[in-house]
Parts: structure tokens; sequence; C-alpha cells
């Protein structure tokens, strides 16, 4: 099977024209503050001020904090700000200046309408990447996919049905060096997010350290009891009741970043493996493009091991 390698050139005009169909562009002028710091007195009311003043109606705001003293404060607030484009890199200094500073806040500032650039990292497995190809397709992933990457050609030609470049890596435990250089050459100031779809290759801490964007990762919820192969066959046999998936942040720690979201489903003796297999898979689906989804919208903050999903 031939593959074509996405060139450069490819890879700008996927992130510059986002392919959003069966739906409509996000609303103009929304802007998303998604904000983390100590809490402590008057930090709502420095926040909401601030915005007022620059001429922004506050559509929704949700906030969190770990402990009623002393706890770590998390907020999002959704805001109309009419010319939000032109103003968005100003508003973004006044803000670190007269909020962020006074109280410590770590925060950012985005666009609704502006999709994340999104690649996709996937192997032989299809259910997951062809999974966010359609929901995106039908506008109910707000992103731009600019690539998908594999380490095996065998999805090239249903990936291409979606208008995506496919870019055929081969990468195994003696070339990950070599291929992660490649990918890394791809993925750095091209894209706000990497999902790996079923991509069965260890992420190593030099790629996670060069890459500079997130990483979405998706696997059963069999961990650490049943590690390894044919995790589905080992659960069936020890007469498992609850099959489900895990989305996560990827880190240095194999499988226990931060968790984004989980989801299982009731399975009973009278399951084979096979059932057990396609009932994960659909739960797999499901959890990783919420997961995405979350992140594409700026739901998810992360908050040491753990993350706020508002």
């Amino acid at each position: 099977m031939s593959t074509r390698v996405a060139t450069r050139e490819q890879v700008t005009a996927a992130t510059e024209h986002p392919r959003i169909a069966h739906g409509t562009l996000p609303a103009q002028d929304i802007g998303r503050l998604l904000l983390r710091c100590e809490d402590q007195p008057g930090l709502v009311a420095a926040i909401s001020t601030f915005l007022t003043k620059a001429g922004a109606n506050i559509v929704s705001l949700d906030q969190h904090s770990t402990a009623p003293q002393g706890g770590t404060f998390m907020q999002r607030t959704i805001f109309h700000l009419p010319g939000l484009t032109a103003a968005r890199d100003e508003l973004e200094r006044e803000f670190q200046g007269s909020v962020a500073e006074e109280f410590g806040v770590d925060f950012r500032l985005t666009e609704a309408a502006k999709p994340k650039r999104v690649a996709i990292m996937a192997s032989r497995t299809d259910h997951c990447l062809l999974d966010l190809l359609w929901r995106n397709r039908r506008g109910e992933l707000d992103m731009s996919v600019v690539m998908v990457i594999a380490n095996h050609p065998d999805l090239a030609d249903e990936v291409r049905g979606f208008g995506v470049p496919f870019v055929h890596i081969p990468a195994t435990r003696d070339t990950r060096a070599e291929a992660e250089q490649r990918q890394l050459e791809l993925l750095r100031g091209n894209v706000d997010l990497v999902v790996l779809a079923r991509y069965m290759q260890i992420i190593t801490p030099e790629f996670l350290r060069q890459v500079d964007c997130p990483l979405i990762n998706i696997h059963h919820s069999f961990l650490p009891a049943f590690v390894g192969a044919a995790p589905y066959r080992r659960a069936r046999e020890r007469g498992v009741k609850l099959v489900g998936a895990t989305a996560h942040y990827v880190t240095e720690d194999l499988d226990e970043g931060p968790i984004i979201e989980q989801d299982v489903v009731r399975v009973s003796h009278g399951h084979s493996v096979e059932d057990l297999v396609r009932l994960g898979a659909d739960v797999e689906r499901a959890v990783l493009s919420r997961a995405v989804r979350w992140h594409c919208e700026d739901r998810v903050v992360r908050h040491g091991n753990e993350t706020i999903v508002f």
C-alpha cells in the first residue's frame, strides 16, 4: 500500500483552513478565560471588574476551590467582547499586568471562533481514529485535524476519505528515536493538541519535552490488573462485570497522567471475549471523543495529577 507524506505546505493549509461541515462555526467575539491560582479574597471581583471595564459581557462563569481556606482556585469564564480578535493581545497583556501579577494567576485566554489544531496518532486499530474524524466532519468536535500520523500504513485510504493528510512513519522499539524526530518535525509549532487514538508505541519523556503541546491518550480501564497483550481475554477469564475506558493526559509516568474522562458498561457471563472487545471499543470511542471535545472547548484545568472539568 502506498502512502502519502504531508508536506509542510499541506500542514499549514490544513491549519489555516479548518473544515467543519454539517454544523456552524463558533460565534465570533466569544472569549474563554481559564485560570488557576491560590484562592484568596477579592479574586472573583477583580476578574469580573476587569472584564466589565474592557467592555465584555460575562456569558457564563464556573469555578471551583479545592478547600475553603488555602485551596487552589480554578475558574472558566465565557464572555462576549465585540472586536475580540483585534483586542485579544492587548486584553491578555492588560489582564497579566492588572490581575494575574497581583493574584499570582496562571491563565489562558482563547477565542471560541478559532478551533484547536489537532494531530491524531494511530497504529492499525481504527475505531477511535475514524470516530474522531467522523465527529469532526459532522461538526460535533470543534477542531481542525491537521494530520494523522501512523506507524503502519493500513489506515491510509480510510483517512484520505476525510480529506486529512496521512503520514506513515514506521516506528518500532529499535527505530523509536528516529521516528520521534520525524514526528516532531511535523508537530512542533503546527498543532495545539496531539491525540493518541490507540497509538501502540510508548511515548518517550524526550518527545513530551519537545512537542510543546498536550497529548491525550485512551486505553481500557483494566489497568493495572490486566496489562500487556490480550487484556479482554484475561478479563473474561476472571469474570469481570464491567468494561470501561479511560482518557487521560500523557505524562512521563506511563498511563498515570491526569484523567479527563472515564466510562463503563456492564457485562455478564454470557458475553464472549469478542463481545467484550466490541463493547470496550464502543466505550473507548465515546470516552475519547468527550475528552477531546472538553479539551478543545477549554473546559479542563489540570491540578497536580488530576483534572477539574467545567
